[in-house]
């Protein structure tokens, strides 16, 4: 693999940094600047609602832009935005703070998918993209635990100090190792691009997208009270525990990839039925443990196996003009299900059956992701067939 993907892998660990690190802070922010757990929890869907947002746009208008200049500027984005996080006086404040870095997010990840798959050979686009996003399971396996701890002694102010850092880092090794792009090719026309986001397949995909995470992200987005308040730990436990999930997360990353590369579509299916499988079975083991404590590591292993397919698919079918808004979209696909999944956990905590409850809810949403994408490879296996029919049936005709 080219080390300019490696470059790419850094730049998304800053910014998967910035996306988890507040799943380990809910409970010092609330405290700090007196909200609710669920107030503080609307800081996840704040900065995933703003990717939803910033990605389509921030890719429109970067389109005629050379890639690499691109993610420059995104990684400059992202360190203003953490260190308006540390200084932010209060909770409006951080919030605002938490979109403009958000901003970022979706755009980073839409290009950078198709930078990855522009380095290697067909056969191996899912492993580049698998690679790429292992920035984001690094930031599970390091920065979301070692936020916490950071959390814990120093202030989560000083998270976001070195979520800062972080970006310098990633913007340097970015400058460095990616290559200038090569593109010659004539700028696609916006009507274009539009009409390829627009394609039905492409549609489907990313709905199956905001669905299978949505359901990740109304248990992880919580995982803290959960473990604190219904299994019993105590909270310097979290950060050791955050650590089995991002390991989870790189295990998960790295074996969608490669069940991807070799049959996109089983791969597909079969990574969201385990995922819902997960969540509904976590159910329970929610008051022992050593049952969370595994099942925080499977969790992050089947959450991250269904991204390399999801990715993907959405890129097989976005092939042409648009792809890299379709790209983009995507991850916006992927951070609006954060949204929703942290809204809807925080309503079953506060107004529904409580905290016990949101794995079933978890469950529930992503076996609808699921039965979207039934639905989605139906279809395509029916147009398949039609395609093909007149050629089976010519030899009747003659």
């Amino acid at each position: 693999m080219p080390v300019a993907l490696y470059a790419l892998t850094a730049g998304s660990f800053g910014i998967g940094c910035a996306e988890f690190v507040i799943m380990g802070l809910l409970m010092q922010v609330a405290a700090d600047l007196h909200v609710s757990i669920a107030a503080a929890g609307m800081l996840v869907s704040g900065y995933a609602l703003g990717v939803f947002a910033g990605a389509p746009v921030l890719t429109l208008l970067t389109r005629r832009m050379p890639r690499k200049a691109v993610l420059m500027a995104l990684m400059v984005i992202y360190t203003v935005g953490n260190i308006a996080c540390a200084l932010a006086p209060d909770y409006a404040t951080l919030m605002v703070a938490r979109v403009i870095t958000s901003l970022t997010h979706g755009t980073f990840f839409g290009v950078g998918a198709v930078v990855a798959t522009g380095l290697v050979p067909a056969e191996r686009k899912a492993s580049a993209i698998s690679i790429m996003f292992s920035g984001l399971t690094l930031a599970t396996l390091l920065g979301m635990p070692a936020g916490a701890w950071l959390g814990l002694h120093l202030g989560w102010r000083s998270t976001f100090w070195a979520m800062s850092v972080v970006g310098i880092v990633s913007l340097a090794v970015i400058a460095l190792l990616v290559p200038r792009s090569r593109d010659d090719s004539a700028p696609v026309a916006l009507r274009d691009e539009l009409a390829t986001v627009a394609r039905p397949q492409v549609l489907l995909g990313l709905l199956m997208t905001m669905l299978g995470f949505a359901g990740v992200f109304v248990v992880i987005t919580y995982v803290q009270p959960l473990l604190t308040q219904l299994t019993g730990f105590a909270e310097s436990a979290v950060s050791p525990i955050l650590l089995v999930f991002g390991g989870g997360m790189v295990v998960g990353n790295l074996l969608g990839g490669r069940l991807a590369d070799r049959k996109a579509t089983p791969a597909l299916l079969g990574t969201l039925l385990a995922l819902a499988a997960v969540l509904a079975v976590m159910s329970f083991g929610l008051r022992s443990p050593v049952a969370m404590v595994a099942f925080v590591g499977v969790l992050g292993i089947a959450a991250f196996a269904t991204v390399s397919p999801l990715q993907l698919r959405v890129l097989r079918h976005a092939e042409g003009a648009g792809q890299n808004l379709a790209s983009s979209f995507n991850i916006a696909a992927f951070n609006l299900g954060n949204a929703i999944g942290a809204w809807l956990g925080g309503m079953v905590i506060d107004r529904g059956p409580g905290l016990a409850a949101i794995t079933w809810v978890a469950s529930a949403v992503t076996v609808a992701g699921l039965l979207v994408a039934l639905w989605s490879v139906w279809l395509e296996r029916r147009t398949s067939q039609r395609i093909a029919l007149p050629a089976h049936c010519a030899p009747e005709g003659a």
